[in-house]
């Protein structure tokens, strides 16, 4: 009996335990004031590799983050937004640009990488130095050839709007503008950018046709670029030497800088080819204009050195004709709804 009722009273503790703990997760998955977004899962994608578990996504935390995105407030001289190089007409990269411009007309030593598809990736930056959203958005916005500015200065320009004191109450329960609160608004905002509805995923889902040439430059795509730029994504993620000649001006070591390893050096992320034929400049430092010139670099200009890939040893062997339904099917990634969408753009 004493043991029928010692099991009666530990399964009251653990219904009333298990109560408890649903009852927090009500809480913290019901924030007053805000409509919760749920993460887009485009059905042709992986299962996203980051997650909003700490800083849930909302309708006001988006519209939050979007304000302070193209805020020019957010840089010291009042004339650099995180939009002014991370532009949606050019897939939140920087159109027709090879490197950043900064604050007092300063120039960063590399090109703004695109910025969709984020919650896809386990790193950020060319170099993988961040693994999560908020760090990765702190160094443009203190960095002095970027934005230049201090968290405190930023407090003290926005502090008195009433609109950001209206969503940060919202969204954080607090008019107190923090830096915590600042970049998981940001956060919020570039988690959300995903684009997944390009010709290429028409044409998967059975919806659109590819023209012969399109059709001819995917076999290409398939048998010379699959490996690295791997689909749904058209990015695997690692980073690799392709065999740019190092531009001396720059100096730039790539992931090196980052791990400290010789076996890194010039290895750098391989970026997405989704929306590339709007994203040009090209490579970590912009030198190429148009697909064009990349294609050709493949073909006859991969340098060799220690770290090049082994997959580039001899370069990509392709014809003329080859290069042309290449070129083809890579406008095929073109998202422009996603590049059209008013939802990301500059509010008014």
């Amino acid at each position: 009996m004493r043991k029928s009722i010692i099991t009666v009273t530990l399964l009251f503790f653990i219904t009333f335990l298990l109560t408890q703990f649903i009852s927090s997760c009500k809480k913290v998955l019901s924030i007053p004031g805000v409509h919760l977004l749920t993460p887009e899962q485009p059905d042709n994608f992986p299962p996203p590799l980051y997650n909003f578990a700490n800083n849930p996504l909302s309708e006001e935390g988006f519209q939050l983050g979007r304000k302070l995105f193209y805020d020019t407030r957010l840089s010291a001289d009042t004339e650099v937004s995180c939009g002014t190089c991370h532009q949606q007409i050019a897939a939140f990269g920087t159109y027709n640009h090879d490197l950043s411009h900064g604050v007092h007309h300063s120039h960063t030593e590399r090109n703004a990488p695109v910025l969709f598809n984020l919650n896809w990736y386990p790193s950020f930056h060319w170099d993988g130095r961040f693994d999560n959203l908020q760090d990765e958005a702190v160094q443009p916005i203190t960095g002095v050839l970027e934005m230049g500015e201090t968290f405190q200065r930023i407090k003290n320009k926005i502090k008195d709007d009433p609109e950001y004191q209206r969503l940060f109450k919202q969204v954080f329960n607090t008019s107190e503008i923090q830096p915590i609160y600042i970049l998981r608004a940001l956060e919020q905002f570039t988690g959300s950018l995903i684009s997944s509805d390009s010709k290429y995923d028409q044409y998967k889902k059975g919806l659109a046709t590819f023209t012969t040439q399109e059709a001819d430059g995917y076999v290409v795509f398939t048998t010379h670029c699959a490996g690295c730029h791997k689909e749904p994504l058209f990015t695997d993620n690692s980073y690799r030497n392709i065999g740019l000649p190092k531009n001396n001006h720059l100096n730039d070591n790539g992931r090196m800088s980052v791990t400290g390893l010789s076996s890194d050096s010039l290895k750098f992320k391989v970026p997405t080819l989704r929306n590339c034929y709007k994203s040009n400049n090209y490579m970590h430092d912009g030198r190429f204009g148009t697909l064009q010139q990349v294609i050709q670099h493949y073909r006859f200009g991969v340098q060799q050195s220690p770290t090049l890939d082994p997959a580039l040893t001899n370069g990509i062997q392709m014809t003329n004709t080859e290069a042309d339904d290449l070129f083809k099917f890579l406008q095929t990634l073109t998202d422009f709804s996603f590049l059209n969408n008013p939802r990301f753009a500059k509010p008014d």
